[in-house]
């Protein structure tokens, strides 16, 4: 996963009924946009170190698009 400031990080729900979570990514200390992550949490807003898992997927954003997804 190579990310940048700004992207979105989706983690699905891992049972039925379980809600879908979202994180900005705020700063990339990996090398070439690779993880660990600084994300800001949408649910609750917490701050966080982040290294995401297999049940991650990445939305990138362009300033350009003006807040439309180009994954």
């Amino acid at each position: 996963m190579h990310a940048a400031k700004g992207d979105r990080i989706i983690i699905r729900g891992h049972r039925v009924g379980e809600p879908d979570r979202d994180c900005e990514v705020l700063e990339v200390r990996g090398d070439d946009g690779g993880p660990p992550y600084v994300v800001r949490w949408g649910d609750s807003g917490h701050e966080t170190l982040f290294f995401p898992g297999s049940d991650a997927a990445l939305q990138h954003f362009d300033a350009a698009d003006a807040g439309g997804a180009r994954s």
